[in-house]
């Protein structure tokens, strides 16, 4: 028999990939900037969280913020001193590696650095986080959860039970360790009670100044990172 056409998903959608286009016009906006903006920030992100660069970015309106493409962003600014688009560049280039991505501002170097500084936030850690402490469920009635959710705790690991209706542990349990890898249970068991073990942070690594000046304020930790898969690729593929 024929299949019938009735349940076929229809997307409604296209989208096209920006491919070698894209890659080009990220360049031409990033040399732009160059010209615009009178310092670059390269910036190195501890546990990412969309949601909350994107508030920075908010907040920075008159900036221009570029994450991610480190490979991409390097051949805009230029990889050697001899293919740098301006004095000095090269210098930001060599240092994208891992979860980085550069600045362009106006706002003097003190305000930029102060922000920064104490812009850190609390959030649940993800599985592959290491454990900063050491989390021990004591024996009793966990009465923060609805009846309904207890076959899910004990898949997460939990040795639950209902007595009389309520979700109860039935013995200590240790959620996780300090300085264990947390495994996926674990994580979902830690945002389930609530408990923060990682921190959303911005670090700025280095600036580079219009009238060529470089400073490496991360005493070179962004050149002892490994970096991304994409290191093997050339600088042609990059831009294909």
């Amino acid at each position: 028999m024929p299949k019938t056409k009735r349940f076929q998903k229809i997307s409604l959608t296209q989208t096209k990939k920006k491919g070698l286009s894209g890659k080009q016009q990220l360049v031409e906006d990033i040399r732009s900037c160059v010209e615009k903006y009178s310092q670059l920030y390269l910036f190195s992100v501890q546990n990412m969280r969309n949601n909350k660069l994107k508030s920075i970015r908010n907040e920075w309106k008159d900036s221009r913020f570029f994450l991610g493409k480190n490979r991409v962003i390097a051949i805009a600014l230029g990889r050697t001193k001899e293919a740098e688009c301006s004095e000095n560049l090269h210098e930001i280039s060599k240092r994208l590696k891992g979860q980085c991505g550069i600045l362009f501002t106006d706002k003097p170097k003190s305000e930029v650095l102060k922000y920064f500084d104490k812009h850190v936030e609390s959030d649940y850690a993800r599985s592959g986080n290491v454990c900063t402490e050491t989390v021990t469920l004591q024996p009793g009635p966990l009465e923060q959860f609805p009846f309904n959710m207890e076959p899910y705790l004990r898949q997460l690991g939990l040795p639950t039970t209902l007595q009389k209706g309520v979700v109860t542990l039935l013995k200590e349990h240790t959620v996780c360790k300090e300085g264990s890898v947390l495994t996926p249970e674990q994580a979902r068991l830690l945002k389930l009670l609530c408990i923060h073990q990682a921190e959303f942070r911005v670090t700025i690594e280095a600036v580079w100044e219009k009238d060529g000046g470089f400073e490496d304020l991360g005493n070179g930790r962004m050149l002892e990172k490994d970096d991304d898969d994409a290191n093997n690729k050339s600088d042609d593929e990059d831009m294909e």
